[in-house]
């Protein structure tokens, strides 16, 4: 997979709702209702993530996940991190 360009990185974040870029990394901040719920999300969202092949950092405390995605491999963000974000989007409005 190649690392996107600047401008694909910026019309990807067009597509991408909450998402940002920092430190290179696609980032975005999920809170949910208590720790259930955000952990819930996490058990889900592992299925895919497994799935794809393809796994995030991420941290949770209590009712907040941070998620951060970037392909190692390939020196940055590539359209692996693009469709996972839209998977866990996809995921996030069904739960929250």
């Amino acid at each position: 997979m190649a690392k996107l360009s600047q401008h694909q990185v910026d019309s990807a974040l067009q597509e991408l709702s909450g998402w940002t870029v920092v430190n290179g990394k696609l980032h975005r901040d999920f809170q949910f209702a208590d720790f259930v719920h955000a952990f819930g999300f996490m058990a889900t969202a592992a299925l895919i993530i497994e799935k794809m092949g393809h796994h995030p950092e991420w941290f949770n405390v209590y009712n907040r996940l941070t998620v951060d995605l970037t392909t190692h491999d390939d020196g940055g963000i590539t359209k692996k991190d693009v469709e996972l974000a839209k998977e866990l989007d996809a995921l996030a409005a069904k739960l929250l």
